[in-house]
């Protein structure tokens, strides 16, 4: 038995035609897009855009975004090519299989839960504290105790400071309400997903629509403050710092690619689906950054996490701040649907490979869904939602991203060298270069990173390689043919 055994591309193909005995393909290419949307505009843009101009780039900000989408346009471009070529459920996991060998397919599927697992409870908990400032203007106050986790501070709007409460039950609900929904059925969770796609596009067009006219061009100077002498801290050192920062604004546009085996016409729309919401979602980001930054002076930014609603005031359409947050909270809940999505489809497609117990890739008889993988993300999502502060929780989540994107892109270089006849409806262009680039930026991001988030990485890492060679090797539909 082989530890580096790739899946013949042959196997791949067959197993995605078996639609009729698995997931049911409901998915077009325009809910494809949708599907990268939902998942991409959340968290990043509607809290970590005030803070990235405050601490590292000013109004630069926007060209933070660019640099961010460039690394993830690089990544995006080879996981197009994956996708076309291998229409599976299962994202990076599925191509590493068939380029680098089931231990390094493992490697990546472990390290998707820190993605799209933890992303889901990151945002959740982001998705609970917008609630809270909703209830608040209604008067509706919730008991402390079941607000907040226990290892955090939690200051409300009305100036209250709870140092630590017991669980966050609010995110607890957010994520259990949507993994039911899961269970449903793919094509009720899409349409649910592209009715609150259009509600948060619509808002962000409606706070760059109204707050253009509002913008004071002396906010714009300078546009790139010089540095204070610290790597980071302004200047275009502090441009790619705040690329860092903004990342997590990007992450889930390769969660499209984990709906491959649910798609109508993946060769076609997996494409468009990662690049179409790409595009899309990067013109959105570097136009609400640039209103944002013209209506508040970036310095005012420092320490708010919730910079729209401040920049929005400034406005005077103040009837439309409970709007705005409505929206928000739309938006956060299209990105854990879309991050549970992902992660279910990623179980599902490992413990068809054997890698792991039969439980998670069991198929609800009527919703034909991997329901016992959903109620178990149920679980596992809500203990760290509702227990784990969300600093601790958003840096995982992009070391785990990241480290994914680099090794999509070096498996695109891997599958061009063992299989260049192969049929590919897209292909990724300038090939070395491209995933060459990617594998630097996404690199730099991650060195980028506190030195916590490389030890929580290989700890986890060790976790999984641990399980691995406990019952994955063993079990491996691959290396164990008779089992």
């Amino acid at each position: 038995m082989s530890i580096w055994k790739t899946k013949p591309l042959s196997v791949l193909l067959d197993e995605a035609s078996e639609s009729e005995k698995g997931l049911k393909r409901t998915l077009s290419s325009r809910s494809l897009v949708a599907l990268g949307v939902g998942a991409i505009i959340g968290a990043g843009l509607f809290s970590l855009t005030g803070i990235a101009a405050a601490e590292h780039a000013g109004p630069a900000v926007t060209l933070s975004f660019v640099l961010a989408a460039v690394g993830c346009a690089f990544a995006g471009l080879c996981y197009a090519e994956f996708a076309s070529m291998i229409p599976v459920a299962g994202s990076a996991y599925t191509y590493s299989y068939a380029t680098m060998g089931e231990f390094m397919a493992w490697i990546i599927g472990w390290d998707l839960v820190l993605e799209y697992a933890l992303g889901a409870a990151t945002v959740g908990v982001s998705w609970s504290r917008y609630l809270l400032e909703l209830l608040n203007k209604y008067g509706i106050h919730l008991p402390h105790d079941f607000i907040c986790s226990p290892w955090e501070t939690l200051k409300l709007s009305d100036g209250t400071v709870i140092e630590g409460g017991i669980v966050n039950l609010p995110a607890i609900f957010i994520v259990s309400m949507l993994s039911l929904l899961l269970i449903r059925g793919t094509k009720e969770s899409a349409s649910l997903n592209n009715f609150l796609v259009v509600v948060k596009v619509a808002v962000v067009l409606v706070f760059i629509i109204l707050g253009w006219s509002f913008i004071d061009t002396a906010n714009y100077t300078p546009y790139i403050p010089e540095n204070t002498g610290v790597f980071g801290e302004f200047g275009w050192s502090g441009i790619a710092a705040g690329a860092g920062t903004v990342f997590f604004a990007f992450i889930g546009f390769d969660a499209v690619s984990t709906a491959a085996q649910e798609a109508k016409n993946p060769q076609k729309g997996m494409p468009i689906g990662i690049l179409g919401s790409l595009i899309i979602c990067t013109l959105l980001y570097v136009f609400f950054a640039h209103v944002m930054t013209g209506l508040v002076n970036y310095k005012e930014f420092a320490g708010d996490a919730k910079p729209a609603a401040t920049a929005f005031a400034k406005t005077g359409y103040d009837f439309l701040q409970t709007g705005l947050i409505v929206a928000i909270l739309a938006g956060y809940t299209s990105v854990i649907l879309v991050m549970l999505l992902g992660q279910s489809r990623v179980f599902y497609t490992m413990s068809k490979d054997g890698l792991l117990p039969p439980f998670f890739s069991s198929i609800h008889s009527k919703f034909r869904t991997p329901w016992k993988t959903n109620l178990f993300f149920l679980v596992f999502v809500s203990l760290f939602a509702g227990l784990v502060p969300v600093s601790d929780l958003g840096h995982m989540v992009s070391i785990g991203t990241l480290l994914a994107f680099v090794l999509v892109c070096i498996g695109v270089m891997v599958m061009r060298k063992r299989m260049p006849d192969a049929p590919r409806s897209f292909r990724t262009p300038l090939v070395p270069f491209v995933p060459i680039a990617g594998i630097v930026i996404c690199l730099a991001l991650m060195y980028s990173l506190p030195n916590e988030s490389w030890v929580r990485l290989v700890v986890w890492m060790a976790l999984g390689v641990a399980i691995y060679f406990v019952y994955g090797k063993k079990n491996s539909k691959l290396n164990n043919p008779e089992k």
